[in-house]
């Protein structure tokens, strides 16, 4: 149904910051990144969205590697031998970019039925995004 590939390194989804009046808003480093990767979909994708169907969404999340690791370890890394297991959690990942397709690649998050998401180390930090109607 969709695939696309934003030329963009993951940023998970911050913990809500609240302001005196106690209505909660996104930190700083996320709201840029859900503006940066909506103006991508809006650019990238031009129909409308999906509504009405359950959808299944698969995200895999390519993390730069750091540089202050030894070559053989940035080997591994590279080949996908080696995960990351540290933070940021995948799930902050996900809510990160969910929420950034809301309303663009689809009406409602609550379409989503199934979700599969992988996170990676890799020289070209991007997001892998693949939506499709879900089928029993």
């Amino acid at each position: 149904m969709i695939n696309l590939t934003l030329p963009i390194a993951p940023v998970a989804a911050g913990r809500p910051r609240f302001n005196r009046n106690g209505h909660a808003y996104d930190p700083k480093k996320s709201k840029v990144f859900k503006r940066q990767v909506e103006s991508m979909l809006k650019f990238m994708y031009r129909e409308k969205p999906i509504s009405g169907k359950p959808i299944e969404v698969y995200v895999a999340f390519y993390r730069e590697i750091q540089s202050s690791i030894s070559k053989k370890e940035h080997a591994r890394r590279a080949n996908h031998e080696h995960m990351p297991i540290h933070k940021p959690d995948t799930d902050n990942y996900i809510k990160s970019i969910l929420d950034a397709m809301n309303g663009i690649l689809w009406t409602d998050d609550n379409l989503i039925v199934h979700i599969d998401a992988y996170k990676y180390y890799d020289d070209n930090p991007r997001i892998e995004i693949n939506v499709k109607e879900w089928i029993k």
